[in-house]
């Protein structure tokens, strides 16, 4: 595999997973060659990106942090201008050691610790979220010169995923009230902001959320506030296999903001995607470090096992990889995902397919990947590929039983690489120089590019 350094950083000139698989099964130490790894595909967010600046022009993408907060994405993310939604001192920090500008972070947690809050106002982090009365007392006492965002509860948050609005957000009827505290505390409430729920698949909860916001808007206006800010926070799918495309719900949203809040308005709209830009950017493999066969009728291995099969009975396989739900896979048991195992090689015709189960390494039962799935027979040492793993999954990984979290290789094809090179030296305007087909989000082929797999640091501000 070709390299070359790159300011001080090592290069290398590849393809994707099954590529990476092979050069990394052949260098390194024995552990290396076999411990689990992803592939982020910076290719892929830069295309989410242009998407984005496509089908949304009017709203600012501000990065949710907490999604994944791999070096790479971030560092790609601030060069091409995007702002961040940070939710503790320690994301905040994050993005200021990249250079990044306060005023492009929000501190979108609307219940802070005191002392997260000094630090914003230290750094100069002003624009935060509130929800209820008495975090007005505690900012009016740590940070009372900050610029304030009401968040409100969505109209439904059924529609989603993962819902919010039992934990965060005031219903929008008691928004009035907040305000006229906020007003004799003379805090400065710019605005405000929604979110529809994690991984959301409903198009009409974004207009729904934005009528609700402009009634609040219209409330703040009589108790003479100026309000210029929108923010409609995240929900919006980062997969093609999603049950509803971005398209679908940019089509539903711009009409209720042109409604609502027509661009003479004066009123800048920003919004907290995390999943949308990094879920398909990343793919997993793991590899099968061991193997059971157990009788077919039990499944999954949760009866009572009984070790060695006759020759006549048709075997149940549990594999053992080496990344599970305490791991990478804890998107399984957090965000309610749905993952599919797939081979590096496509089999050949008519290879049989047995009953098998896919186990994580610890030894917790609990470890369990995939109940039942179809595949042919494997050997230890093999590989397991999962796509889609970009989005709340190293971020909230452990090391439970000692088991370590994978390594990320980047790759990103050179004709993207190259007019990173060029943003460096201008703006992101220069993005429309590749074309991309809206339906799916992905380049049009232009030529057949190598891609470049490289170090964190070549992409850090």
């Amino acid at each position: 595999m070709m390299q070359f350094t790159l300011n001080k950083t090592v290069v290398h000139i590849g393809k994707a997973a099954p590529e990476l698989a092979a050069w990394k099964s052949g260098a390194g130490t024995y552990e290396d060659k076999e411990d689990a790894f992803f592939v982020a595909d910076l290719s892929d967010i830069v295309n989410k990106f242009r998407i984005w600046k496509c089908l949304l022009p009017r709203v600012q993408p501000f990065y949710a942090v907490k999604c994944n907060d791999d070096p790479c994405v971030l560092g790609l993310l601030a060069q091409l201008g995007t702002g961040f939604d940070c939710a503790s001192k320690g994301e905040i920090q994050r993005i200021l050691d990249m250079k990044v500008s306060p005023n492009r972070i929000i501190y979108a947690n609307p219940c802070k610790q005191k002392s997260y809050i000094k630090y914003a106002a230290k750094h100069g982090v002003s624009m935060m979220t509130f929800d209820n009365e008495i975090e007005l007392y505690k900012i009016k006492a740590t940070f009372p010169n900050s610029k304030l965002v009401i968040r409100i509860m969505p109209p439904d948050d059924s529609k989603s995923q993962c819902q919010l609005g039992m934990k965060f957000g005031c219903d929008p009827n008691d928004a009035g009230h907040l305000l006229r505290i906020a007003k004799e505390l003379d805090l400065n409430v710019i605005g405000v902001s929604f979110h529809v729920g994690s991984g959301c698949y409903d198009a009409t909860a974004f207009s729904e959320a934005v009528a609700s916001a402009h009634s609040v808007f219209q409330v703040a206006e009589e108790l003479g506030f100026n309000f210029d800010l929108l923010d409609i926070g995240g929900g919006f799918p980062g997969q093609w296999s999603d049950k509803i495309t971005f398209k679908e719900i940019c089509d539903e949203l711009t009409p209720a903001l042109d409604r609502y809040f027509p661009e003479g308005s004066g009123v800048r709209v920003i919004a907290e995607p995390g999943r949308y830009f990094v879920a398909s950017a990343f793919t997993l493999a793991v590899n099968i470090i061991a193997k059971r066969a157990v009788p077919r009728d039990n499944p999954g291995g949760y009866a009572v096992v009984v070790d060695g099969i006759s020759r006549d009975e048709e075997p149940h396989y549990m594999y053992y990889v080496n990344d599970g739900v305490y791991g990478s896979f804890n998107c399984l048991l957090f965000d309610h995902a749905e993952i599919e195992p797939n081979l590096l090689e496509t089999p050949e015709p008519g290879v049989p397919t047995y009953s098998s189960s896919i186990w994580g390494p610890t030894c917790d039962g609990l470890d369990c990947i995939k109940k039942q799935c179809l595949l042919p027979e494997l050997n230890t040492g093999e590989w397991l590929v999962f796509r889609n793993m970009g989005a709340y999954t190293m971020c909230a990984a452990s090391a439970f039983n000692g088991m370590p979290k994978p390594h990320c290789y980047h790759t990103i094809h050179e004709s993207c690489w190259m007019l990173l090179m060029k943003l460096a030296k201008s703006d992101a305007s220069d993005l429309k120089l590749l074309p991309v087909n809206m339906k799916t989000g992905h380049n049009v082929p232009q030529t057949e590019h190598d891609s470049i797999v490289l170090d964190c640091d070549c992409l850090r501000t």
